[in-house]
């Protein structure tokens, strides 16, 4: 089984395109399963011309995720599917945060001194969104598609 050079998802042989990204495939472009598992740790490659159309659309996929998905575009550009799936994967974990955060407030609460230091400590995790957000965007301002850390290796736009 091949991989797609462009976005790592499995390719069945003999396949022309990639079935997620639209990408052209050849032999040279299929990846080893090498990539799959996420030992190679190099940036994606896209066409220089098309970050250079997109980057606009690729940056709002981190302030607005839903503008790409609403307006159709991250099917249209490689280069802005990758930026607006790691847009919406920082905004569902920032969602996520949010929800552990309220629980666990809720509890710490009721608990003197101590609870209420964790609380303050939890809180300064909130500082790491608005940085992989800034990340995102100079990732998309500068051309390059490397994901996110964490955060990036996980594929919520198919």
């Amino acid at each position: 089984m091949a991989f797609c050079g462009n976005c790592g998802t499995n390719v069945n042989d003999g396949v022309n395109f990639c079935p997620s990204c639209g990408t052209a495939m050849s032999a040279a472009q299929a990846q080893s399963s090498q990539y799959q598992s996420g030992q190679d740790s190099s940036p994606q490659q896209t066409d220089t011309s098309d970050a250079e159309q997109n980057k606009v659309m690729a940056m709002l996929g981190y302030i607005l995720f839903f503008v790409p998905l609403i307006t159709g575009d991250y099917k249209k550009s490689p280069f802005v599917h990758f930026h607006t799936n790691q847009g919406t994967a920082l905004f569902l974990s920032c969602v996520a945060f949010g929800v552990v955060y309220v629980i666990l407030t809720t509890i710490l609460a009721f608990i003197p001194i101590l609870g209420w230091a964790l609380i303050v400590l939890i809180g300064l995790c909130w500082l790491v969104f608005p940085i992989l957000c800034i990340v995102g965007v100079i990732n998309a301002v500068n051309g390059k598609m490397t994901p996110l850390p964490v955060i990036g290796k996980f594929t919520i736009i198919k």
